[in-house]
């Protein structure tokens, strides 16, 4: 089972969008910033989650991620930052 999510960080409003089968390691990962070179960790503050769906397989999260990284999947995004 696959899940994808959005990850904010508040101090450099930015929106990452990824998919994984383990959202609590990959969100452990994302903060330690583990992944060198990484887009999350390219910036300083802290990333949180504002959104998750479960994806049966890794076609469909990959087909969901695409669209979330689109113009309108963004601004679905949109909503689910907090104030």
């Amino acid at each position: 089972m696959y899940t994808v999510y959005a990850i904010y960080n508040r101090r450099r409003q930015k929106i990452y969008i990824g998919q994984t089968e383990d959202l609590a390691t990959r969100l452990k990962l994302h903060q330690e910033k583990a992944f060198e070179n990484s887009f999350t960790s390219k910036f300083e503050g802290v990333w949180e989650l504002i959104y998750s769906e479960p994806a049966g397989e890794r076609k469909s999260a990959l087909v969901r991620e695409k669209l979330l990284k689109s113009y309108r999947g963004r601004q679905f995004l949109k909503q689910y930052i907090p104030v």
